[in-house]
């Protein structure tokens, strides 16, 4: 993976630096090479490994020339790529076979002789000012013959004892440094011919090809000034003449830059191979590139001092039997080095080829193969080049042969230390940045892609659209025209005695008079008469008003009007009237018939006509505009107020457990320092004398594992414990544990939950789980009771968090399947016998699966009723088959009540230890009334269980099925969907509104509501009922109810139905009473009625549920939605979410909430009488009070949001054990 990093270092940039040639030659009388290593064999090259992140995965490749006797060894030059670097830099063929790792150090014994931190290497360094020496003309074939005879220079005439050759390295690195680190200005990307650079794709140029001579082809190198870009010329036949007269060129001596390949140079420039000099060698790689080098180097730095130095380690390393070592011996990073390999001590000794493998920071980053070359030191000793990238602060490495025998330190490799900025921890968040870019990159594209099919799938529809308002407009044009026959047929151009116009004739936009004879008429006593008139059949309503003057001028009771003819008028349609529009009592409509006149055309009838469908399509795209953009800012307000709830929600849900325990700052964010203050006296640690503090994160899964345990110790605020803690980049759960001592003890893990919080702003992304859920209902396609409503909003709400969320149900023949998108039969499957059809469909959103047995057993009209336990049976059983053969393997397996509670014991009897191994069964208790045998072994067999509030489940915990199991059992309260009972979006609401305007909203909602049930419009407190009556919803207590309130001259408003015919005739006879006796107070809707419900909840200004028992309850949730106050009884859901307002302040704050209603016990008529009489009392005395209260119980979120936080802490709960 190529990371955006840049090696500071010249020697590694990705752009080519212009190149210096300085082509003295001996007879120019300059100096000579700065740097004169012969540490590289003549035949050879040593390169050098780029293992930045610009550069990865990069083959070595060998450079070879041959050696013409009498020349000097020339170095090496480069040949035109063919391709340009873009083309060649991700090209990788780098071997990566898995190595072992170990601890042990390079060169531990050598490195007490270590030099100083600022060394650095020169080895590429010294081999392009060798080239430069070259073209200088140093007669190295001499040198060779005759080792005794060396060329002067002013280093070498002086003799150096050990310190002086220190003194000159010290200054030789401190100026390489220096280079290093101020080159990358000079190497702004222009591609040009190189020299002396190892990267070409041409064929080497083998030892065995005849010598190359001087006049061969050159690059002409031209400096015009240092810091400008060199002149690229191309090349050409030259003598060597030619070649000292570019030595003149104001060139300093020891000058050497590096230039980019001439991309553009031309075909057979590209084609040719590139000389300079008697000799350049030619490196060869017919994959991929290695980046070019650049080096300048100070002219007084000694090349025999230097290698003097080399020879000094290689001869200490050798003595004291270590295989390798590196130069300079402290090896920083962002800085090359020169790795020595002894051959003869290794286990390759007999190879004739040597690679090195390695990677960075413990073999996770960054890996490569580079060849190593034969060096010139004396004895075995073999080198290449690194370069060490700033992020690395280990290098590990094997040696290998290119095939299968290996030298990796006795199983250990060898591991370099580094010198470095940044540590393993650093390098964490490094890598976790990188892959977080990574992400960002991708999910940038994906956007993208999507964005692009948005466009299309938009453009698409407007296409549709305006199609299908053309039609639309045709259609209504084809209606107008034929309807315009029939009324042409009633018009005339005056009526006798009774109407006429002047002038009389007259066309579609002229100004004329209509007159009216008032006598013998319905408005002959009228003294303002007006005119309501409109055009071609009243197309557009009445358009046209005008008020009628007596005429002075005509004889009898002639009055009359000016009006202005409409510009596309055939006809003109009009009535008289004793007022204006809205004002008018009695009207002269002809009988019934109004009046019409005809009006003339201004141009023919065709060209008419398609003006008129054009004015009608026009209208409609206009229509359609102010729709869209109407929704959309619907949309749009709505998408805030959700985020917006979900923030608070959330919270909420941070301060639910303070109590307990709490961060500052409460919002923990990545890559931050978090406190975790802890509250003992409140859990099971209460008194230990010690609270130890254990932490992971990402649900305990973090690649660095549980931080070590932490001794908490006291917060300033004295009632707290405080433990301090560092919260990785990559992290987006904080998970915690508390205990009483450092070895463990007694755990304080929250009921087995642990805790958690979540992390913002993290670099990782919590993977998302697949919950499958099998149920028997699903709303709103085969809903029966709560149950389906659970299924879908559960299912919406968890989907929402971005988790894979699906749900199998049968396929009955009696499913609303208008609400099911996309529906078709995706497959089919054979168990027990019998054929299974497996339909798939969208429902709100949420993929589902339909089974439907070929045995018939659900086309039998219903839901429940007809064999249900062996049906239901047969369905779960198939439904886990179906699972299993379809290759699904969810985590968590969610099943609902008694219908569906054999899949917990089918699923770990038969199918997790045969093909659905990874799932964990969870298990919700919706009514506890039906299949208590089914329930209880569900409870045995699954690995949590949940019912549908807090206090529900601690009423229900002696039940026989639930004791045994009570360790496993939870309560997690129910939600309403926000988005079928929103009173901003409600279309069975005259006026929508939010908290902000409440007051107004319900106002309107309530007279709406006493209009359509013949209540009086007063204002008086209105109290709502909505349940099934049956004795769970404390019917005696509703009747009780309905009279206190008639006695506190309110109104009450109940709707509702009994299944019991006895309740629902008892209810029929209380509604026909009370309606005879306080009419117009009260009304009793014995039904049920959708849009009805909706109307009550947002005109009532309270909502009573006095159920005996209730597990959850719905209703004081939707009546809080719509800003309506709440009169329960205190029990179960009820209890947990209604807090009285005089009573509860406590309870709520401990919850994170305000007081939002008005709450009893007791199951008698005083328990109600106290909280009805203070609620009333309320509306009466203390309105404002009572309004604020409206807005803050619409604030409060009682969604699915904080339940699918809860459940999804079971679910992981679940999946951890």
């Amino acid at each position: 993976m190529e990371m955006a990093l840049r090696a500071q270092s010249p020697l590694c940039s990705r752009s080519r630096p212009v190149l210096v040639l300085r082509p003295a030659t001996a007879a120019a009388g300059l100096p000579q090479s700065i740097v004169k290593c012969s540490r590289f064999s003549r035949s050879r090259l040593l390169p050098c490994m780029v293992t930045s992140s610009d550069y990865p995965k990069r083959n070595t490749r060998r450079s070879s020339a041959p050696k013409p006797k009498g020349t000097a060894s020339r170095g090496y030059a480069s040949r035109p790529a063919a391709e340009t670097s873009t083309k060649k830099i991700d090209q990788s063929s780098t071997d990566e076979g898995d190595l072992g790792t170990g601890n042990v150090t390079l060169g531990s014994e050598a490195t007490e002789q270590a030099g100083t931190p600022e060394e650095e290497s020169d080895v590429d360094l010294s081999e392009n000012v060798s080239a430069s020496a070259e073209l200088e003309g140093v007669n190295e074939a001499e040198t060779e013959e005759e080792p005794d005879q060396k060329q002067p220079s002013a280093l070498d005439s002086t003799s150096m004892d050990a310190e002086s050759i220190d003194r000159e390295l010290e200054e030789y690195r401190g100026k390489i440094s220096a280079l290093v680190g101020s080159s990358l200005g000079s190497t702004q990307g222009h591609d040009q011919s190189v020299i002396g650079v190892h990267e070409q794709d041409k064929p080497v140029i083998s030892s065995s090809e005849q010598d190359i001579s001087v006049s061969q082809s050159v690059v002409d190198v031209i400096e015009e000034d240092p810091t400008k870009q060199t002149t690229i010329v191309s090349e050409k036949d030259i003598t060597q003449a030619e070649v000292e007269e570019m030595a003149g060129k104001n060139l300093k001596a020891g000058e050497l830059l590096l230039s980019e390949d001439d991309v553009g140079a031309s075909k057979d420039a590209i084609e040719e191979p590139l000389v300079a000099g008697d000799e350049l060698r030619i490196t060869e790689d017919e994959e991929q590139h290695e980046p070019e080098m650049q080096e300048q180097v100070q002219k007084d730095v000694d090349p025999q001092a230097l290698k003097r130095r080399l020879e000094e380690l290689a001869d200490e390393n050798y003595s004291i039997g270590n295989k390798c070592f590196v130069f300079p011996e402290v090896v920083k990073a962002d800085s090359v080095i020169d790795l020595y390999l002894n051959r003869s001590m290794s286990a390759l000794a007999s190879q004739p080829d040597i690679l090195i493998k390695g990677a960075f920071n413990g073999w996770r980053w960054n890996p490569f193969t580079v060849q190593l070359y034969k060096s010139e030191l004396t004895g075995d000793w073999w080198c290449c080049m690194l370069y060490i990238p700033k992020q690395a602060y280990r290098l590990d490495f094997v040696f290998f042969n290119g095939d299968t025998i290996y030298e990796n330190n006795n199983y250990n490799d060898f591991v370099l230390k580094i010198e470095s900025d940044i540590d393993e921890y650093s390098f964490e968040d490094f890598l976790v940045e990188e892959k977080e870019r990574e992400l960002e990159r991708l999910a940038a594209e994906e956007a993208e892609r999507e964005r692009q099919a948005e466009e299309e799938r938009r453009k698409e529809e407007e296409r549709a659209e305006m199609e299908a308002d053309r039609a639309q407009a045709k259609a209504e044009v084809e209606m107008t025209r034929n309807m315009l026959q029939h009324v042409l047929g009633l018009a005339s151009r005056y009526a006798d005695n009774l109407w006429y116009i002047e002038p009389n004739t007259y066309k579609g936009g002229d100004r004329v008079r209509l007159y009216y004879n008032r006598s013998s008429r319905p408005l002959m006593h009228i003294n303002e008469i007006w005119l309501h008139g409109g055009y071609n059949n009243w197309i557009d309503g009445p358009s046209i008003a005008e008020r009628l003057v007596k005429s002075k001028e005509k004889d009898g009771d002639w009055w009359y009007a000016t009006v202005t003819l409409p510009e596309s008028a055939l006809v003109l349609d009009w009535v008289f009237a004793d007022g204006p529009p809205g004002n008018a009592r009695k009207y002269d409509n002809n009988g019934n018939r109004d009046f019409h006149a005809a009006v003339a055309k201004s141009i023919c009838d065709d060209l008419f006509w398609v003006e008129e469908e054009h004015r009608i399509f026009k209208r409609l795209q206009q229509d359609r505009k102010e729709r869209e953009n109407a929704d959309r800012r619907r949309a749009e307000i709505t998408a805030r107020m959700k985020a917006e709830t979900k923030e608070k929600t959330m919270r909420e849900f941070l301060l639910s457990q303070k109590h307990i325990v709490y961060t500052e700052p409460l919002e923990v964010r990545a890559g931050t320092t978090v406190d975790v203050l802890y509250n003992p006296s409140n859990t099971v640690l209460n008194g230990s004398p010690e609270v130890w503090f254990r932490c992971s994160f990402n649900r305990w899964t973090h690649p660095s594992g549980p931080l070590p345990p932490q001794k908490m110790v006291n917060a300033e605020n004295g009632s707290h414990l405080q433990a301090t803690v560092r919260v990785p980049l990559d992290a987006y759960m904080m998970d915690f544990v508390f205990s009483e001592s450092e070895e463990g003890g007694t755990y304080d893990n929250r009921n087995g939950m642990d805790y958690h919080i979540p992390v913002s702003d993290s670099m990782a992304k919590e993977p998302p789980m697949h919950i499958v859920h099998i149920a028997v209902e699903m709303a709103p396609i085969a809903k029966v009771g709560g149950l389906g409503d659970v299924v879908t909003s559960l299912s919406r709400a968890v989907q929402d968090l971005g988790h894979k969320v699906e749900v199998i149900i049968p396929k009955y023949d009696c499913l609303n399947l208008s609400n099911v998108k996309d529906l078709h039969c995706r497959q089919s499957f054979t168990w027990s016998g019998t054929e299974i059809k497996v339909w798939f469909g969208k429902v709100e959103e949420i993929s589902v699966y339909f089974l439907e047995p070929q045995n018939g057993m659900f086309w039998v009209g219903c839901v429940y009723g007809k064999n249900d336990e062996s049906r239901f049976g047969f369905f779960c059983h198939s439904a886990l088959e179906f699972l299993l053969q379809s290759g699904s393997s969810p985590d968590i397996i969610h099943c609902h009540d008694w219908s569906s509670a054999p899949v917990a014991w089918l699923y770990k009897q038969q199918y997790v230890h045969n093909g659905l191994p990874n799932g964990r069964v969870v298990f919700t208790i919706h009514n506890l009334e039906f299949g208590a045998n089914q329930i209880g072994k569900a409870m045995a067999h699954c690995d949590k269980a949940t019912t549908v509030s807090d206090t529900y489940s601690k009423e229900v915990s002696g039940h026989g099925s639930i004791a045994p199991h009570y360790f496993k059992f939870h309560g997690i309260r129910n939600g309403i969907d926000s988005d079928i009972w929103d009173p901003y979006n409600d279309t069975f609401i005259p006026v929508h509104y939010t908290s902000e305007n409440v007051v107004e909203g319900k106002s309107s909602a309530k007279r709406a509501l006493q209009e359509k049930l013949g209540l009086h419009q007063t204002d008086a407190p209105l109290v709502g009922i909505i349940s099934r009556l049956t004795a769970q919803k404390g019917i005696h207590l509703i009747k009780h109810a309905i009279y206190r309130t008639l006695e506190r001259n309110g109104q009450v408003v109940l709707l509702g139905s009994a299944p019991d015919h006895r309740i629902q005739s008892d209810f029929s006879n209380l509604a026909s009473k009370l309606h005879g006796e306080f009419d117009g107070r009260v009304k009793l809707c014995l039904t049920y009625d959708e849009p009805l419900s909706h109307l009550i909840y947002a005109g009532a200004n309270f909502i009573l549920v006095p159920s005996i028992f209730e597990p959850c309850g719905l209703t004081q949730l939707t009546a809080m939605r719509y800003g309506s106050i709440p009169i329960v009884r205190k029990t179960g859901g009820l209890y947990d979410t209604v807090f009285d307002v005089d009573d509860d302040k406590d309870r709520a704050r401990e919850q994170g909430l305000e007081p939002n209603g008005f709450s009893f016990e007791g199951a008698d008529s005083n328990g109600v009488d106290y909280a009805l009489d203070r609620a009333i009392t309320t509306w009466y005395d203390a309105r404002d009070w009572f309004n604020s209260l409206c807005k803050r119980v619409m604030e409060q979120d009682w969604s699915w949001n904080r339940p699918a936080l809860d459940y999804m802490e079971l679910y992981h709960s679940a999946r951890k054990n």
